[in-house]
C-alpha cells in the first residue's frame, strides 16, 4: 500500500528536481551547478539563504507563524556525488564520466528541497527553521568545514536531525537507534621496509616485506576477535597491497610493501584498544622478521552518536506518521562512517536510516535513489522541525 503524505501530489515535480540534481553529479566541495540548483528553488519558494558556508555548503532560513520562543532546529542534507562510474543506463544516468550519485545524496537534497515547499507553505510552527545543504560527505569533512566556518554562531539551531536513505529496509521504514547510529571511520596506512633481491637465487639474502605483509594482514585481522569484548562491536579490514611490479618483478623481492585498510568502532574506548593493538602488532610483526614499519591511522569520522532524547523524539514522529510498524523496534546502528558525526558532537539530534524499499547497495555503481522515497522524505523532515516547534 503506498504512503500517502501532503508532499505525494508534488512528486513528478520533485523526481524532475532530482533526475537532475542526478545526470550532473559533483564530487565533495565542488558542488557548484549543485548549489545553484538548489539556490533556484530556494529563490523561487522565496526562502532567504546563505551560500559559500564551508565552500560550497548552504543554509536557508524558513521563519514560523510566530517566533515567541525563539527555538531553532536544523535539517541537514548532503549534497555530494562519489568518484565512480554509473552503469545504470538510466535515461538521466550521469553526465559526468567516473562521477555518480551512489550514495543518494541526490534524493536527499530532494527530500529536504521538499520539506522547504511545505514548511514555507504553512509556516505551522513557532521559531526558525534552518534548512543546511551540506558539502563534502563523502570523506571530505564538509560537515565539519561549515562548523569551522560558523555554522553554529551563525545559525544556532537548538537540535539538529538528518535522514539517509536505506536500502534493504521497506519503503518507508525507519530505524532511529539511541546512541551510536554510524560508526567511527578511519583510515589504516601500513608502510613495510625490507631488503630487496632476487626471489630465486638469494631469498635469504632479503628481507622479504611481501612475506611480512602476509603475516602481518593475519595478525591483524586476529585483532577484533581476541582483543575486543565479544558484546562490543568493532571491525578492521585490510583492502589493498602494492609492492614491487605485479606483472614484470615475478622473481623480484621489492623493498617496500604498503597496506591499506580501514578500522570502524561505535566507542571511544574500543577504538583506544583497536589502535593500541594496531601499533603493537606493527611494531612486533615487522620485528619479527628483521623489517621495519609505520603506522598511520587517519581519523576521518567519529562516531555519529544520537542524543537519546532525541532519537526518541524523532521515534515519536515517524510513528505518527507511518505507523508503529513502520519504525524499528530494535534499531540496529551501521559501521559506515558519516560526518553528521562532527554536528551531533556541536548539537543534541538524530540521524535516521529512512527505508528505500530497494536492493542495489549504497555506492554500487547500479544504484539509484527510489523517487517514491521522496515525498516520504520530505514530509518526514517537515513534521520533525513542526513537532519541535509546536506553536503557540
Amino acid at each position: 500500500m503506498p504512503i500517502i503524505t501532503p508532499l505525494s501530489n508534488e512528486l513528478e515535480s520533485l523526481r524532475a528536481i532530482r533526475h537532475d540534481l542526478h545526470a550532473n553529479p559533483e564530487l565533495g566541495l565542488e558542488e557548484h551547478r549543485t548549489a545553484d540548483a538548489i539556490a533556484r528553488e530556494l529563490n523561487r519558494l522565496e526562502i532567504p539563504h546563505h551560500r559559500g558556508i564551508g565552500g560550497t555548503g548552504i543554509v536557508g532560513i524558513i521563519e514560523g507563524k510566530s517566533n515567541r520562543t525563539g527555538r531553532t532546529v536544523g535539517l541537514r542534507a548532503d549534497m555530494d556525488a562519489l568518484p565512480l562510474q554509473e552503469m545504470t543506463g538510466l535515461a538521466y544516468q550521469s553526465q559526468c564520466g567516473g562521477k555518480m550519485h551512489a550514495c543518494g545524496h541526490d534524493g536527499h537534497v530532494t527530500m529536504l528541497l521538499a520539506a522547504a515547499r511545505h514548511l514555507q507553505r504553512t509556516r505551522d510552527f513557532d521559531g526558525r527553521v534552518f534548512l543546511i545543504f551540506q558539502p563534502g560527505e563523502e570523506g571530505c569533512g564538509g560537515g565539519k568545514a561549515m562548523i569551522d566556518d560558523g555554522l553554529f554562531d551563525r545559525f544556532p539551531a537548538d537540535k539538529i536531525f538528518a535522514l539517509h536513505n536505506w536500502p534493504g529496509l521497506p519503503l518507508g521504514a525507519v530505524s532511529i537507534p539511541e546512541g551510536p547510529v554510524m560508526a567511527a571511520a578511519d583510515r589504516i596506512t601500513i608502510r613495510i621496509q625490507g631488503k630487496g633481491g632476487h626471489g630465486g637465487v638469494a631469498p635469504h639474502r632479503t628481507i622479504d616485506p611481501v612475506l611480512v605483509a602476509g603475516h602481518m594482514i593475519v595478525a591483524i585481522h586476529s585483532i577484533v576477535s581476541r582483543n575486543i569484548d565479544p558484546l562490543e562491536s568493532a571491525a578492521i579490514s585490510m583492502c589493498a597491497v602494492q609492492g614491487g611490479d605485479p606483472v614484470g618483478g615475478f622473481a623480484v623481492i621489492p623493498e617496500e610493501v604498503t597496506l591499506v585498510g580501514t578500522s570502524r568502532t561505535l566507542t571511544i574506548d574500543v577504538r583506544a584498544i583497536l589502535h593500541r593493538r594496531l601499533e603493537e602488532v606493527v611494531s612486533s610483526v615487522a620485528a619479527t622478521f628483521g623489517a621495519t614499519a609505520t603506522l598511520e591511522c587517519e581519523h576521518v569520522f567519529p562516531a555519529t552518536v544520537n542524543s537519546v532524547e532525541e532519537a526518541r523524539f524523532a521515534t515519536t514522529v515517524a510513528r505518527e506518521l507511518f505507523g508503529a510498524d513502520c519504525v524499528a523496534a530494535a534499531p540496529r546502528p551501521s559501521f559506515g562512517g558519516e560526518d553528521f558525526a562532527f554536528m551531533l558532537q556541536k548539537r543534541p539530534g538524530a540521524y535516521i536510516h529512512l527505508g528505500s524499499g530497494t536492493e542495489v547497495g549504497l555506492h554500487n555503481p547500479h544504484f539509484d535513489f527510489n523517487d517514491d522515497l521522496l515525498p516520504i522524505g520530505g514530509t518526514l523532515f517537515a513534521k520533525l522541525a513542526e513537532n519541535a516547534l509546536p506553536a503557540e
